[in-house]
């Protein structure tokens, strides 16, 4: 910004650059620097995600918005959404016998598991447990809907 600034107020002082309007030097600075602009804003927004309390369907839901005009795609787009997730629900799907490939079994496999896993939470509460995380013997299989090829405890 600072060089563009330089050669600008040269550019004035020269003589070399006249704007009649204060729209046409607005709509040129705009086309300087607003182009990128929104795709960095999107980069850093979805770089910035993280799932904490919220459930995994909502997670997705905002890194699919976030995603939407940021450069990623594929491979990164999997990767950068992996960083944002639940650290527990990552490994239950990286640990999985057959774990998603690409970002839209992303999505559907960590919502599932998410999903039964607050279910039998829910449960466990109602009837006295207090179990704070996904515990080691919570079967893969359900977050496929009893898809026996994720189930790891067979």
């Amino acid at each position: 910004m600072d060089v563009w600034k330089e050669n600008m107020l040269e550019d004035l002082e020269s003589g070399n650059l006249e704007y009649k309007t204060a729209e046409k030097f607005l709509a040129d600075l705009k086309k300087e620097f607003g182009g990128g602009n929104k795709e960095v804003v999107k980069v850093v927004e979805f770089s910035k995600l993280e799932q904490g309390g919220r459930t995994m369907e909502e997670f997705v839901q905002e890194s699919r918005k976030a995603a939407r005009g940021s450069r990623y795609g594929g491979r990164p787009l999997v990767e950068k959404f992996k960083k944002g997730m639940s650290r527990v629900i990552r490994r239950k799907l990286i640990e999985a016998e057959r774990p998603p490939t690409n970002i839209k079994q992303w999505y559907k496999y960590a919502t599932n598991l998410d999903r039964h896993w607050r279910e039998s939470k829910n449960q466990g509460q109602k009837q006295g447990e207090t179990k704070k995380g996904l515990d080691h013997d919570f079967s893969l299989s359900r977050y496929d809907q009893g898809n026996k090829r994720y189930n790891r405890h067979q």
